[in-house]
């Protein structure tokens, strides 16, 4: 098995609490979908900061990046299957999937 991780890309703000609720169920029942595959599943991005080539922070970030999801599965083929069925791109978001290479110790 490969570990891949799914990374998160813009998506839209539910306009509405009860939305939100929604949204946060059917985001839930997927990640309940995976099972032991979800290594890290729900990893959403807080207080992001860009730290710049001369050493300088700043607030705020370069990408549109928002969160992850580490799973485990047998195949890229399988990982996407996956990412497909995720809500996320129900509120216009985007997913990278990228398998993850394991260094040596």
């Amino acid at each position: 098995m490969s570990q891949y991780i799914i990374t998160y890309l813009g998506g839209n703000q539910p306009s509405t609490p009860e939305e939100g609720k929604q949204h946060f169920a059917k985001y839930q029942a997927w990640l309940s979908s995976l099972g032991e595959a979800a290594l890290s599943p729900m990893n959403p991005f807080k207080d992001t900061h860009t730290v710049n080539p001369d050493g300088t922070a700043s607030a705020g970030s370069t990408t549109s990046m928002s969160g992850y999801t580490i799973i485990d599965v047998d195949s890229m083929e399988k990982a996407l299957e996956i990412a497909k069925a995720c809500p996320f791109l129900d509120i216009g978001g985007s997913l990278e999937v990228s398998e993850l290479v394991q260094m040596p110790d």
